[in-house]
Formats: structure tokens, C-alpha cells, sequence
């Protein structure tokens, strides 16, 4: 089992940067092997991918909808992998969630993801 934390959320600006880490928390267990997705969600509404990397680093996923505003990346070292948010806009209000699948790919689809954090809510105000 793997046991993913969010944390980085909170109420900003817009225009305003925030940077999200997803971290392992689970004792023994490394996100190196992992594909991490960062995915959002709207109270009422699907869930959307945000942005992915797969579990070597070497591929990435965007949404078009925060290209050239957000990157993903990883620290291996660190067991964290990384959400940095820039140019925030009201529309980028959710909860954001990370997710991991073992050896996978930069999946942007949820099922392909086999554990999920809890969740941490960004709040850019306008």
C-alpha cells in the first residue's frame, strides 16, 4: 500500500504562485517507481488531470488548460514530486490530488492510477 500526501494548497491571488509536493508516507515505500499524476476536482464536477510524469522522469503531460503555467517534476532523493503553479487564475480553484501508479506511464487517465492522496484545496481569489 501506498500512502500519498499533498500539501502546498492555501488561498492566493491571481497572478500568485504556489507550489504543490506529493510525498510517500508510506514507511519503506519510494515514488521513484511510481507515475505520478496531479489531478483537480470541482465539488459537482469530474475529476481532471492537471499534469503527469512518469516514473522515470522522462515524460510529462500538460493540460492544455495549464501549459506554459505549471511544471511537474521529481526529487527521487527527496521521495517528493512537484507542482509548481504559476500565473494562477480563479479557474484554477480545486482540490488538487496526486496520484501514483507503479512503473507507469505520463497517464493523464484516472483509472490508470492505483492510490491517491486526500487531496490539498487551492483558492486563487480574483
Amino acid at each position: 500500500q501506498v500512502q500519498l500526501v499533498e500539501s502546498g494548497g492555501g488561498l492566493v491571488q491571481a497572478g500568485e504562485s504556489l507550489r504543490l509536493s506529493c510525498s510517500c508516507a508510506t514507511s519503506g515505500r519510494t515514488l521513484s517507481r511510481y507515475a505520478v499524476g496531479w489531478f483537480r476536482q470541482l465539488l459537482g464536477k469530474e475529476r481532471e488531470s492537471v499534469a503527469a510524469i512518469s516514473w522515470s522522469g522522462g515524460t510529462t503531460y500538460y493540460a492544455d488548460s495549464v501549459k506554459g503555467r505549471f511544471t511537474i517534476s521529481r526529487d527521487n532523493a527527496k521521495n517528493m514530486v512537484y507542482l509548481q503553479m504559476n500565473s494562477l487564475q480563479p479557474e484554477d480553484t480545486a482540490v488538487y490530488y496526486c496520484a501514483a501508479a507503479l512503473w507507469g506511464g505520463a497517464s493523464r487517465v484516472p483509472r490508470e492510477y492505483s492510490y491517491w492522496g486526500q487531496g490539498t484545496q487551492v483558492t486563487v481569489s480574483s
